[in-house]
């Protein structure tokens, strides 16, 4: 649930990038900083394993306008990829608002995605969360790379709720910012569909 600060007028909103290791989780992270103007955005903190894989989260907070007067920022976060960091996994859900699931579009990973996603709908069940209410985004990253899943094949095997998809490469930037903009999209509706009741 979004963090509403009533004195700041501010809502604060939790959106995190969830997928295999190695998918593109922090590419997609590191291409959305580079991005936004330094006015615009915290500092970005990012712990990382020995081999370069994200352990904790990367972070920066983002505004994107108003919901009935109060100013909206979000703040973005990555999952370790390694399911034995699966209790880190489970805390970085807890609080979100939105999910982007990044996954790798290589043959060879196929399966590491489909356990991923699993390990998400038992993650986001475990904080209290509904995987089929939860604004959730597909992503089918490193399509610029030879030997691919065709996107219609990554439907039918990951997307089988048919959330929203793009297919990306978040090395080259593709994909990357539209991604965060539907991702950005459903969130603010869904905290807009709360305002209202």
């Amino acid at each position: 649930m979004a963090l509403i600060r009533y004195a700041t007028k501010e809502i604060v909103c939790k959106i995190v990038y969830y997928g295999p290791g190695r998918s593109g989780k922090t590419t997609n992270m590191q291409y959305l900083y580079s991005r936004v103007s330094k006015d615009r955005k915290g500092e970005m903190i990012s712990l990382a394993t020995s081999q370069d894989r994200t352990l904790f989260f990367d972070f920066f907070p983002l505004d994107l306008g108003l919901i009935y007067g109060f100013q909206t920022s979000f703040q973005l976060y990555t999952v370790p990829g390694q399911v034995y960091y699966n209790s880190t996994r489970k805390l970085v859900l807890q609080g979100a608002d939105g999910v982007v699931f990044v996954a790798d579009s290589q043959r060879c990973r196929n399966e590491d995605n489909i356990i991923s996603f699993r390990n998400l709908d038992d993650n986001l069940a475990a904080n209290g969360y509904d995987i089929k209410e939860i604004p959730l985004i597909m992503q089918y990253n490193k399509r610029d790379i030879e030997n691919v899943i065709e996107v219609d094949t990554l439907k039918k095997e990951l997307n089988y709720l048919q959330v929203p998809d793009i297919a990306a490469s978040a090395l080259k930037g593709d994909g990357v910012i539209d991604t965060f903009r539907m991702v950005g999209k459903e969130v603010l509706s869904s905290i807009r569909r709360k305002f209202e009741k």
